[in-house]
């Protein structure tokens, strides 16, 4: 975990001074707990164990062990985080108010930096202002950015934000406990310079599931509100040996050709039959939840799953005959993306990409007469 935070700061073209870093329980556990460690390690924290060898909180690791500054890290709970990993909940919570209250120069220590003028400017105690867990309230989980995506339920991305803050604006400190806070949310993704998070599955991509930017994409679009501009947002692949950081457009570019693009692939998916149409669609979908979210998806994107899959007579016709609804939301969201402005094709693509539209929705026509 240690490493891994050192080659993302090496990564960043320059010492950021708030990191917002995504945690979920189900990586945390299948990697023994190297997200967490990484958080850790930002902090310049270690865990505390009792006597007995049991997790019994964190103290902080000198600067001058440290090297470097102490960095303030917003750390963003899943559920599944939250119910399952209450002790590191906890650990994180303390690392973060040990390091507000520690004696040390603020160019070296932002989060007591960071801690100092909240509390001035929200007239609170340093624990509140220290707050950097955050999550759900207790029994909820997601911030609903996937599926306001899904059903096309917003006209500004800034709507995506409000989800977000809504459903994740509730801190976590020493206690375990969640009090709502979003003001203390909203001052701390002011000064984020840049959002992060692992993948663990090579099964799983941030294009295969909306989970990703659900989670990724919601506070970064959270971020951009917050300070006005955008920031980089990075994907740390932990699923082949050594940890590899790519920005977001690289991981959604390599994914495309890999994925969605590579024969081999979506033959393998179409051999499923309706199901595996479906899983196109979505992997349509969760490209255009990561536009809304961020903005950092490449046209080409769009313009080559337009070929493949729309545009081409025989995968329409293929997409017809297995599963004509997926295959229209398919053409339908790379139409939305095109209204939404995350692409601009030319006039004969955008021509071609309606006329495969209405063919897969009088299909879809069809079938319900049939049925009737």
């Amino acid at each position: 975990g240690a490493k891994q935070a050192q080659v993302l700061l090496d990564t960043h073209e320059s010492m950021p001074r708030t990191v917002a870093l995504v945690l979920w329980g189900s990586d945390n556990i299948k990697s023994d707990g190297v997200p967490i460690a990484q958080a850790l390690a930002l902090i310049g924290a270690k865990p505390r164990f009792d006597s007995f060898g049991r997790l019994a909180g964190a103290d902080l690791v000198s600067l001058e062990e440290l090297g470097r500054p102490r960095i303030d890290v917003i750390m963003t709970l899943s559920g599944i985080f939250r119910d399952l990993l209450p002790l590191q909940t906890k650990l994180l919570a303390e690392a973060s108010l040990k390091a507000a209250q520690a004696d040390e120069p603020a160019g070296m220590n932002f989060i007591r930096a960071h801690a100092l003028t909240y509390a001035k400017e929200m007239n609170v105690d340093i624990e509140t202002a220290a707050l950097r867990v955050f999550s759900n309230a207790e029994g909820a989980y997601g911030s609903n950015v996937n599926q306001l995506v899904d059903s096309s339920a917003f006209e500004e991305e800034d709507e995506l934000a409000d989800a977000y803050e809504a459903r994740k604006s509730f801190a976590y400190g020493v206690t375990g406990k969640a009090t709502r806070n979003p003001e203390l949310l909203q001052k701390a993704l002011k000064d984020v310079d840049l959002a992060y998070q692992n993948l663990e599955s090579a099964e799983l991509g941030i294009t295969t599931v909306d989970h990703y930017f659900d989670t990724l994409g919601g506070i970064s679009r959270a971020v951009k509100r917050a300070k006005g501009k955008d920031v980089a947002i990075y994907i740390s692949d932990q699923t082949r040996g050594a940890g590899k950081i790519r920005t977001l457009a690289d991981q959604v570019a390599l994914e495309t050709r890999s994925r969605s693009l590579n024969p081999k692939f979506y033959e393998a998916l179409l051999s499923h039959g309706s199901e595996g149409v479906r899983q196109l669609e979505a992997q349509v979908t969760n490209t255009l939840g990561w536009s809304a979210t961020t903005g950092q998806v490449k046209p080409w994107v769009y313009q080559r799953l337009s070929e493949t899959f729309v545009l081409d007579d025989n995968m329409r016709q293929r997409m017809a005959e297995l599963n004509p609804t997926a295959g229209l939301r398919m053409a339908n969201r790379l139409l939305e993306a095109h209204e939404r402005d995350y692409w601009q094709p030319d006039e004969e693509t955008l021509d071609a990409l309606r006329r495969g539209a209405d063919e897969l929705e009088d299909q879809c026509e069809g079938i319900t007469i049939a049925a009737e």
